[in-house]
């Protein structure tokens, strides 16, 4: 087995992180142990300031023992270091703030402009996790209270917006305080090392990329599954669906990095480029198109891990006969010279079978087979990317079975599994991704023209669905949608991959 490195690096520049919504899950849950991560690392400089930002009113004191509970719950153990823990508490800091009014403001500039002692400047960043109707309140207070300088960056999680007016809205009103080159807008997908890897694979191999178009792939399927629910999400997951919480960016980004051009460099900007032309290239999904091109399901009671669970209406927080999808099916196209004809199959959906994330790219059979029969149906070639679990990258082809018994053929995998490979913890996608915001590296995060562009291409699809008046299909928590689902795919005589063909070890 190869060892891998453990994720130490050269420490970057000092920083000063004010993260909005600082007591909130998205902060306790991935934020913080994100950073303590990077700390224990090496990559956080001396100096560096972690500022925890909410309208709770919190002694410091009590947001570093949040905190604590935190790295406790969501660390592994054996990531969990008492001295280095301990450091990094003291990296903390907390100041009650409440975003719609000037309460708080005046003590927050106080603390960023009285930094410790350190050697040089520091990069000052605002995350903001908090609710999109507050990313331009926020963006307005921080210029008006003089925190927002010519070398601050802002970075705002999703969803940008719930259509295409409200993002341009959002991205106007915080494009009026930052510049582009500022804002980094997050899509935690991208962080990923498979995602990631796509490019790898792509770019630098010469195996896949000739073979990388409509003359040899047969279509491309995406999948990104939870078995749980809306959990404690209920009133925002209920205003957005599945649609907007997670095809119009995960889905959709992924989409790119599987079919856009080569860009010239690995330049955050050439790599954008590309992905907004896959964007541009989206075929729209009118109302005449949805009924054919899309499904939408809504999950009732059923059983996930052996545990009953309830159904979407039972859930906290959710109005009586909501409407709300909790599933997505979509058949789309880019329309371009390389994917003319190919189509892209995706779902995601909540109280599947299965956590999982996956790109399946399936090639095209053989033209002829000079094999005698009974030796075997032949498969043709699969090319599996696994996001998450079990990161791993896995080519399957039809092998010759051994023995004496005559030619004959079953499919084997070529597996490489990341952790079998390289060893060790796998860095978060938070954990790079935050650290890419004080390099200034926004290659992983989407620029206002693929959000606007992402949009423009999802919107039609909610307007029709809307037009319909039809409520989303049920399905049984604990399987893979509604039928209608299975129906999208397999009237193209193609089959949704739920199941692992039998893999040899080569």
């Amino acid at each position: 087995m190869h060892s891998r490195s453990t994720g130490a690096a050269p420490a970057l520049p000092p920083f000063d992180y004010t993260v909005f919504g600082g007591t909130g899950d998205l902060a306790l849950r991935k934020l913080l142990p994100a950073l303590y991560l990077r700390d224990k690392a090496g990559q956080v400089a001396d100096g560096s300031r972690i500022i925890g930002v909410s309208r709770s009113p919190l002694a410091p004191s009590d947001y570093r023992a949040k905190a604590e509970e935190a790295i406790r719950e969501h660390v592994p153990a054996d990531e969990r270091d008492t001295a280095l823990v301990a450091r990094f508490l003291e990296r903390l800091d907390y100041v009650p703030v409440d975003a719609t009014s000037d309460n708080g403001w005046d003590e927050l500039a106080e603390r960023l402009n009285t930094p410790p002692p350190r050697s040089g400047g520091a990069v000052r960043i605002f995350y903001l996790a908090t609710s999109p109707s507050l990313f331009g309140p926020v963006s307005d207070q921080l210029r008006a209270f003089g925190l927002a300088t010519p070398e601050s960056r802002v970075v705002l999680e999703k969803p940008i917006g719930r259509d295409l007016a409200s993002a341009q809205e959002i991205n106007d009103r915080v494009g009026a305080v930052f510049t582009e080159q500022q804002i980094y807008r997050i899509d935690h997908y991208l962080g990923k090392e498979t995602v990631q890897n796509l490019l790898a694979l792509r770019f630098g191999n010469s195996l896949f990329e000739p073979l990388w178009n409509a003359n040899h792939i047969d279509h491309v399927q995406i999948t990104v599954a939870e078995t749980v629910g809306v959990e404690e999400r209920g009133g925002y997951y209920d205003q957005s669906g599945a649609l907007r919480d997670m095809v119009q960016n995960h889905l959709l980004q992924l989409v790119c990095l599987v079919g856009m051009e080569c860009p010239i460099s690995l330049a955050q900007e050439s790599v954008r480029d590309e992905k907004l032309k896959v964007l541009r290239s989206l075929k729209a999904i009118g109302a005449d198109e949805v009924g054919g091109c899309t499904v939408r399901g809504q999950y009732r009671a059923g059983a996930v891990a052996g545990g009953a669970v309830p159904g979407y209406l039972d859930e906290p927080g959710i109005p009586p006969g909501s409407g709300t999808e909790t599933f997505v099916a979509l058949k789309l196209e880019i329309d371009n010279w390389r994917w003319a004809g190919v189509p892209f199959y995706l779902r995601s959906g909540k109280r599947l079978p299965a956590k999982m994330s996956e790109i399946v790219i399936q090639f095209r059979p053989i033209r002829h087979s000079i094999f005698p029969q009974g030796a075997g149906e032949l498969q043709a070639n699969r090319l599996i990317v696994r996001l998450q679990p079990d990161e791993s990258i896995r080519l399957h082809l039809m092998t010759k079975e051994p023995g004496p018994g005559g030619m004959r053929l079953r499919p084997a995998a070529l597996n490489l599994s990341f952790a079998q490979t390289f060893g060790g913890r796998f860095p978060d996608a938070y954990e790079r991704l935050l650290m890419d915001v004080v390099r200034g590296n926004s290659t992983l995060f989407m620029r206002r023209d693929e959000v606007e562009a992402a949009w423009q291409w999802a919107e039609p699809i909610i307007d029709g669905w809307m037009s319909r008046h039809e409520m989303p299909k049920p399905y049984i928590a604990g399987t893979w949608g509604p039928s209608q689902s299975i129906a999208l795919i397999e009237r193209d005589g193609r089959t949704w991959h739920d199941d692992e063909i039998p893999s040899a070890a080569f």
